[in-house]
């Protein structure tokens, strides 16, 4: 079921989004060669604790999965895509960091992600982010009231394909409010016309996934969590909580 926000539930899912803002940028900050990802994971604990909001994905136990999320965030490094385990693993120079964050403040949540470099990226790994980040854009310039789901995952479909990159099939966005996760699915693949009908009120987030190497399929790995490009190429992840309103496209996960 489909549910709607009024402008109150919208601007406490922005005070939650702020939160998720702030922790990405706390994250980011602190990500430098020599850091664990145990470490980003304890600056994330830190800040969201700071601001009074509670982490949305940790003990985050889906159906899916073997075991709850051990984490606060998802640290998922240069092959892996999505839902990486921030544990020992040091980082290192020229590394590309994917950081999805959720933190629920006052019964509502925001979820948004981030792909940086540690120190400078390669022209490779600087492009594979740019376009990624292009494709969320787009698609959320297409969330607007009357258009439909279809013509956002055609928009970050469209991009992927032109820069010759892949899209991980079967993770998507998602509804979000007092939820992490609620309907509708946010597809990355999708025809123009298509789909739900967006209407003012809706909440989702929306998150295309990349891959380097061109392929559309991916592994997961031993930790029950973890999803990587099944050639080892790099991917990128970025995600921003959005309500579509009158007035078109509110990002809800700035600071």
């Amino acid at each position: 079921m489909v549910t709607y926000r009024d402008p109150r539930e919208l601007e406490i899912m922005r005070e939650a989004g702020r939160v998720v803002a702030r922790t990405l940028d706390a994250v980011e900050g602190a990500a430098e060669p020599g850091v664990s990802l145990a470490e980003l994971d304890a600056v994330a604990a830190r800040t969201i604790k700071e601001l009074d909001a509670r982490p949305s994905f940790l003990h985050y136990h889906p159906n899916w999965s073997p075991t709850p999320y051990p984490g606060t965030v998802c640290v998922s490094v240069n092959e892996v895509i999505v839902h990486g385990i921030p544990d020992g693993r040091v980082l290192r120079a020229g590394d590309l960091v994917s950081v999805d964050c959720g933190a629920e403040l006052g019964g509502y949540h925001g979820d948004a992600a981030v792909t940086f470099a540690v120190g400078e990226a390669d022209e490779a790994g600087r492009r594979l982010m740019d376009v990624t980040r292009l494709a969320l854009e787009r698609a959320i310039e297409a969330a607007r009231p009357g258009a439909r789901m279809g013509d956002l995952g055609h928009a970050v479909e469209r991009t992927a394909r032109e820069a010759g990159y892949g899209i991980l099939e079967g993770c998507t966005g998602h509804g979000i409010g007092t939820a992490m996760h609620e309907d509708p699915e946010v597809p990355n693949i999708g025809r123009p016309g298509t789909g739900l009908v967006l209407r003012e009120g809706l909440t989702i987030a929306i998150e295309p996934m990349f891959e380097e190497g061109g392929r559309d399929d991916a592994v997961g790995l031993r930790d029950g969590w973890s999803i990587a490009t099944a050639d080892g190429s790099r991917a990128a992840h970025f995600e921003h909580t959005i309500a579509v309103t009158a007035d078109g496209p509110v990002i809800l996960t700035l600071p």
